[in-house]
């Protein structure tokens, strides 16, 4: 799902050229996205997105092949951003932990809800057919960032088991859910507290409901809920 959020801060190179870079970038998918939700994404040219960012189309070409492209990226760089998050998270700190304050430090500073009218329009926007390709890129991208930063920081390659996958696409599943349920609210709530709750309700869900297949061992060990370390799987 997609959406323009605040977050609770950037990753940049050191460089100041990759900085400027980033930063076009990141005004180009901001104002394409606010630019369809106010006017309807049929309605929007790239000509109307370079303006309102202030470059020229010719420099919108540069970073982006459509506007479909350029609303998916905020998604995409969120995706990248996640990924490095967790892997500067305290090493000693436990997965999940470190997982949630990941995500987090994307989502958290979305602690304000919309108005209806904007969000009747972001609405509109993300169910636009045109976009469902791009997005499934995002949706790919999220899960393998995740993915292999969780190997990383189990100190295990990305292909010597399928727990790192089968956790990231877990917790892809639960930023969706969250996202959807903060989509649809009437009225309109805040998207920290939302995507908090998901992840909450996942690792509470795996604990409960979910054995290990021919075993007993449980997901999240009681006690220990939203904070523990999820078990790798060996293989």
């Amino acid at each position: 799902m997609l959406a323009v959020v605040q977050t609770t801060g950037e990753r940049h190179p050191a460089g100041l050229r990759e900085r400027k870079k980033i930063a076009t970038r990141q005004a180009l998918s901001v104002s394409a996205m606010r630019l369809a939700v106010e006017r309807g994404l049929d309605n929007v040219l790239v000509e109307d997105i370079a303006d309102a960012a202030g470059v020229s189309a010719r420099t919108f070409n540069n970073y982006f092949a459509s506007k479909y492209e350029a609303i998916c990226a905020l998604g995409f760089d969120r995706a990248m951003r996640i990924g490095a998050a967790l892997r500067e998270r305290p090493p000693g700190e436990p997965l999940w932990e470190a997982i949630c304050q990941a995500v987090m430090s994307e989502y958290g500073a979305a602690n304000r809800a919309h108005d209806q009218e904007w969000m009747a329009g972001i609405r509109m926007v993300t169910s636009t057919p045109a976009l469902r390709g791009e997005y499934l890129k995002v949706q790919a991208m999220t899960q393998y960032s995740l993915a292999e930063a969780i190997a990383v920081r189990m100190g295990t390659g990305p292909d010597t088991g399928m727990f790192p996958r089968i956790l990231a696409a877990s917790v892809t599943a639960a930023v969706q859910a969250a996202m959807e349920r903060w989509l649809w609210s009437d009225p309109p709530t805040a998207l920290a507290p939302v995507i908090r709750r998901g992840l909450d309700q996942l690792a509470d869900g795996m604990r409960r409901t979910l054995p290990v297949c021919g075993g007993d061992r449980g997901v999240v060990p009681p006690g220990q809920h939203g904070t523990a370390v999820l078990p790798a799987d060996s293989g």
